[in-house]
């Protein structure tokens, strides 16, 4: 089950989200999303687990809990959106 974290505080990396879920499970992978022009922490994150009933208990036991003071959101991550390129004639241009 693929699970998104928000409300992180921007100090955690990687191995930190990792081992919050560890506790509940085998976690295949742990990811924060960084910002591509400033290289920081957007402050959500993905992790990956295997086990779905695993998965459920650790959103269940995390969501609402305090890490660094800040108050996390855990839920099953939904699936990304498709984003359409723009067409027409502006496409890529600025129109003014």
């Amino acid at each position: 089950m693929n699970i998104y974290v928000s409300n992180l505080s921007f100090q955690i990396d990687d191995d930190d989200l990792r081992g919050f879920f560890e506790e509940f499970g085998t976690v295949d992978s742990s990811k924060i999303v960084f910002d591509r022009e400033t290289r920081k922490s957007r402050g959500f994150g993905f992790v990956e687990m295997p086990d779905d009933e695993a998965a459920k208990k650790a959103i269940e036991s995390l969501d609402g809990g305090s890490v660094d003071g800040r108050p996390l959101r855990v839920s099953e991550a939904k699936p990304r959106e498709e984003r359409s390129k723009p067409s027409g004639s502006y496409a890529g241009k600025s129109r003014w």
